[in-house]
């Protein structure tokens, strides 16, 4: 059975949020065409993650080395293996979150943070680092309001940019973006985008 980890990063209500409208979409749609997959859903916000700081960092290396941890280091390693081992067990994963202030919402920067892990999403060689998540397929949802795919904003968005960087950091290559952009810079073609944008999520994600 193919596991699939869906990984929302925005609470605000469907109707204010397109990026939650999109994952609505893909859900929907994924779930309409395979129903026997084994579905996650992974809302961060709900989650209130910690921090990734010393403490966890700490746990997790005294986990690692087999050291004995102080019960909130050992507790903060449990919490962080919990959503990497999910991460890692999952065969496809997707991703939706807005660009807010040009980077993604704190609370997926801080899963990012839990699931970078040395020795088991990558590994240093003498080459440099190598991802060990290779088998996996990867879809990112994505909106924004502005344009950022060309133009003089390309380079201010650390978005998507920061979540595809990162799956490729871990070896996932085959990933599918689906982008809904300018339809607050745009307003005469809002709907347009918007439209255009779900109906783009709801194809891939029947073929994904």
């Amino acid at each position: 059975m193919t596991k699939v980890l869906f990984i929302k990063a925005n609470n605000r209500p469907a109707d204010q949020s397109i990026s939650v409208q999109l994952y609505n979409e893909f859900l929907e749609s994924y779930k309409q065409n395979n129903p026997q997959d084994e579905i996650t859903e992974l809302d961060l916000f709900a989650e209130q993650l910690p921090y990734y700081d010393n403490t966890l960092i700490t746990g997790v290396y005294k986990s690692n080395q087999g050291y004995e941890a102080t019960p909130e280091e050992a507790a903060g390693a449990a919490l962080v293996n919990k959503y990497l081992d999910q991460f890692i067990a999952a065969d496809k994963v997707v991703f939706a979150f807005p660009l807010w202030n040009m980077a993604v919402p704190a609370v997926l920067h801080t899963y990012i943070d839990y699931v970078n892990q040395a020795g088991k999403t990558f590994q240093y060689t003498a080459e440099g680092p190598k991802g060990l998540l290779g088998g996996k397929k990867a879809v990112v949802l994505n909106a924004r309001g502005g344009i950022y795919s060309e133009g003089p904003a390309a380079g201010a968005e650390m978005a998507v940019n920061f979540i595809v960087n990162n799956l490729g950091f871990w070896g996932i290559q085959d990933v599918t973006q689906v982008i809904v952009e300018g339809h607050n810079q745009l307003p005469d073609q809002a709907a347009e985008i918007i439209a255009k944008g779900l109906q783009s999520a709801k194809a891939v994600a029947a073929s994904f």
